[in-house]
């Protein structure tokens, strides 16, 4: 440059300032900005980087069709009807490679899960075994892991199969998601706890039970998991009727301390069958359950993993009101957000409820309804409850139905606990030929959906709300 000349810096492109794209050999027209909005790390923001005096069309060499479908999400943030030509692979691979996948992600997800307006939007059948043996889903997007034989089949938030792993195990009862990519899994069949990891398809991972100074430890099995942001938990029973949970760290995958061991030759001393971490109290919630010839018992109990020490504890049947002379739970579950205990009655069927934060010997509300016509008819054997998006969702034979929060309490407080009988309503959830198509076997929440499984019936029914809902859940 001679001295005395001035640099003149190029002209930067403008919001406004319009780009042509060449997809596939179709020509399209749109603004600079519509193009940043996927975001600043996408392939679409970097192309609209080009020196300003480049007046030549981009070419992508990609689907044009699908294209116009994603330009168009660019631009209203939906997805137009057009879309419906295209399956949910297809979308999902291209909004990947345009790095717009969380725009797509956001305009295909259903909205906030409410039960009075669920329905089955579709059913995952995994391509083998497809009677699925155990479940989990992802709280945050949705997605799901499928336990079907000895095998886990992943499916993304999309409902899309991503990947399937073979374990070494016959069949898998229980798994839980102890990392994005890493499951736990645990057999009735086979001794011991596992973990797989996805990302890399193979096994990372065992822990066994054992006790040097107690031969009669050996082959436990894992009857239940659950975890918290640092543990594992996974409750053992070996065919002495030993049993305990072991806390396990997650990032050695080493047992740090076993809690709750006891013989389980008594209903108030079997194995934990179900267990929920409650993170904001940091106390892990476990139960129990069994039927005879006379009836139902088991127990409810509270540890505290830190101590070990069980700082709560009910056994039903058992002395006092919670018992309701005899009429013991069937079924237990926690509102881990709401820190409400519930539980099902194996003779009435009622649905009870305990406040986390107040209770005693007998912290139990049950829960009326005002509509006659859908009082219990029956008991409460052979049901199925989970708590989610403070609802509960409670699976009776073949029936679905939800109780959720409503405005105000009716009436009939409770003045000790400050419950009332009127803080929940039940709908029903599934049609009369919904009901028929089999018991439920276990429903579980993830993201903005509900995942609810049946006995001897293939595949996993995915339930939503519809944005028509005029609907409004209780916060």
């Amino acid at each position: 440059m001679e001295e005395g000349t001035l640099q003149t810096a190029s002209p930067e492109l403008q919001p406004s300032d319009r780009i042509k794209l060449n997809v596939g050999g179709k020509l399209f027209e749109t603004t600079i900005s519509t193009l940043r909005s996927g975001g600043p790390d996408s392939l679409l923001a970097a192309l609209s980087n080009r020196p300003i005096t480049d007046h030549n069309p981009v070419f992508i060499d990609r689907d044009p069709e699908i294209f116009t479908v994603l330009l168009s999400l660019l631009r209203s943030n939906q997805l137009p009807s057009t879309a419906r030509r295209f399956s949910k692979q297809e979308l999902a691979d291209e909004a990947l490679f345009y790095g717009i996948e969380s725009q797509l992600k956001l305009a295909t997800s259903p909205p906030p899960f409410i039960g009075i307006d669920a329905s089955v939007v579709a059913t995952i059948r995994p391509a083998s075994d497809g009677l699925p043996s155990a479940f989990t889903a992802a709280a945050g997007d949705g997605s799901v892991w499928i336990a079907h034989g000895g095998q886990i089949s992943s499916y993304d938030w999309n409902l899309v199969h991503a990947e399937t792993v073979r374990t070494h195990l016959d069949d898998i009862t229980s798994i839980c998601r102890v990392w994005p990519e890493i499951a736990a899994v645990g057999s009735d069949l086979d001794a011991g706890l596992h973990f797989y990891d996805f990302s890399s398809s193979r096994h990372v991972g065992s822990i066994q039970w054992t006790d040097s100074t107690d031969p009669r430890i050996y082959k436990a099995r894992v009857t239940a998991i659950a975890d918290s942001p640092s543990s594992v938990f996974a409750s053992f029973d070996c065919p002495h009727r030993e049993n305990c949970i072991l806390v396990i760290d997650k990032s050695t995958l080493k047992v740090v301390s076993e809690i709750g061991r006891q013989s389980g030759n008594q209903a108030k001393n079997m194995v934990a069958g179900k267990m929920t971490w409650i993170p904001e109290t940091g106390v892990l919630v476990g139960s129990a359950v069994t039927s005879g010839a006379f009836g139902y018992s088991g127990y409810i109990r509270l540890w505290d993993p830190r101590s070990g020490e069980v700082v709560w504890e009910t056994n039903e049947p058992g002395s006092g009101r919670s018992s309701r002379f005899g009429d013991s739970f069937a079924e237990v579950d926690v509102d881990a957000e709401e820190l409400y205990l519930f539980k099902i009655c194996s003779k009435s069927g009622d649905l009870g409820v305990a406040d986390m934060r107040n209770l005693g010997s007998d912290p139990w509300v049950y829960l009326k309804d005002k509509n006659p016509s859908l009082i219990n008819s029956g008991g409460g054997g052979n049901s199925v409850m989970h708590c989610y998006r403070k609802q509960a969702f409670v699976g009776r034979d073949g029936g679905l139905e939800v109780w959720s929060r409503v405005a105000e309490a009716e009436n009939g407080v409770d003045r000790e606990n400050g419950f009332s009988e009127g803080l929940y309503r039940r709908n029903f959830m599934n049609k009369v030929e919904d009901s028929e198509k089999g018991n439920i076997k276990k429903i579980e929440g993830g993201g903005n959906r509900l995942f609810v499984s049946r006995e001897a019936v293939e595949g996993i029914e995915v339930w939503e709300s519809s944005y028509a809902s005029g609907a409004m859940p209780v916060l």
